[in-house]
C-alpha cells in the first residue's frame, strides 16, 4: 500500500460529533463515505455539510468542493447496511462497552474478510471490545481528535491480536487524511486519554479549592507551556459527561489518582456539559466563547 492510499470505501457507525468528523475527512480526500446511524440520519449528514462549509470559511477548502465531497456522503439506518466491500468500518458511538461491543459486532457480520474495523474510542480497551469478533486481528483502535477535520492526530492502539499488516494499512489512511498517527499499546486510557484526563481532573480540583479561576488555569497552561486549549475549555469542548465516563474507567482500572472531583460530578448532574449544553466551565452562549470553539 502506497503512503497516500484512501480506503475507498469508509462506514462510520454514529452519527454525532465524532463520527461525522470522522466522515467528513474521509470523504474530502475521496472516500464513500457512509454514515450508520439509528436516529436522525439527516441531522448525521447536516454535521458533515456544516464542517464542510465552516472548512470553507475558513480557506481550509473551495466553496466549489462542498457540493462534492457532501456527493459522496450517505446514511444508512443500520450497521446491518453497511456495503460488504467496505474497505474500513469506523466505530464512533458513545463510550459504553457493551453498546460498542454489540455494533461491531453486527458490522463483522456484513462486510467481507479483508474489511479493517476499528473503534473511535478514547479509553475502552481494544482487547475487550474486539473479544467478540470473530477475527480481532483485523480489529483496532483508531482514536480521532475532536475537532476531527481541525486536528492533526490519530492514536492507533494495538492489542495483541491485531495483525501488523492492519495497522499498517490504518497508518497509511491517517497520513492520506494529511494528518500524524501514534501508535500505542492497548493500555486504559491509552497514552492521550491518561495523560489529558489526569492534566484536565487536576484542573478541576485546582479551580475546586479556589486556586483560581477556569480563564487564569487554562492561560497558564496555554501561555506557560504552549498548550494550545487550557485544560478546562478542551474538558467544555470534549464534554463533561465524557470526560467523567472515562475518569471513572480509569479510577476502576488504574486506581484512585483518576477519581473524579465532587466539581465535575455536580456539574454534569446539573446538565453541564460543556459546549454542547452551553454551559460547561465556560459558558458557550456567549459571543466570546463561542468564536474561540
Amino acid at each position: 500500500m502506497t503512503e497516500k492510499q484512501i480506503p475507498a470505501r469508509v462506514a462510520v457507525i454514529g452519527g454525532g460529533r465524532m463520527g461525522a468528523g470522522i466522515a467528513q475527512v474521509f470523504a474530502t480526500v475521496g472516500s464513500e463515505v457512509v454514515i450508520a446511524e439509528t436516529g436522525d440520519q439527516a441531522a448525521a449528514r447536516n454535521r458533515v455539510a456544516t464542517g464542510l462549509g465552516r472548512a470553507a470559511e475558513r480557506g481550509r477548502l473551495a466553496h466549489s468542493a462542498v457540493d462534492e465531497i457532501l456527493g459522496r456522503v450517505a446514511t444508512v439506518a443500520s450497521p446491518m447496511e453497511i456495503h460488504p466491500e467496505t474497505d474500513l468500518v469506523v466505530e464512533a458511538v458513545p463510550e459504553n462497552l457493551d453498546l460498542k461491543a454489540g455494533v461491531l459486532k453486527a458490522a463483522e457480520k456484513v462486510v467481507g474478510p479483508s474489511t479493517v474495523i476499528a473503534s473511535n474510542t478514547s479509553s475502552l480497551s481494544i482487547s475487550e471490545l474486539g473479544a467478540g469478533l470473530a477475527d480481532p486481528t483485523r480489529f483496532l483502535g483508531m482514536h480521532f481528535f475532536n475537532p476531527v477535520p481541525a486536528s492533526d492526530l490519530v492514536e492507533i492502539v494495538t492489542a495483541p491480536a491485531t495483525s501488523p499488516s492492519v495497522v499498517d494499512k490504518a497508518v497509511a489512511w491517517v497520513s492520506s487524511l494529511a494528518k500524524v498517527d501514534v501508535v500505542v499499546n492497548d493500555s486504559p486510557g491509552f497514552a492521550t486519554s491518561r495523560l489529558g484526563v489526569f492534566l484536565g481532573l487536576e484542573a478541576i480540583r485546582m479551580l475546586e479549592d479556589g486556586v483560581a479561576s477556569a480563564e487564569s488555569i487554562d492561560r497558564a497552561m496555554e501561555l506557560g507551556y504552549r498548550h494550545p486549549m487550557g485544560p478546562l475549555r478542551s474538558t467544555d469542548l470534549v464534554g463533561l459527561d465524557v470526560r467523567l465516563a472515562i475518569a471513572e474507567h480509569l479510577t476502576a482500572t488504574l486506581g484512585p489518582r483518576f477519581e473524579p472531583p465532587k466539581l465535575l460530578r455536580d456539574k454534569v448532574a446539573r446538565g453541564e456539559l460543556g459546549r454542547k449544553s452551553g454551559r460547561g466551565f465556560y459558558d458557550w452562549t456567549t459571543p466570546k466563547n463561542g468564536e474561540r470553539a
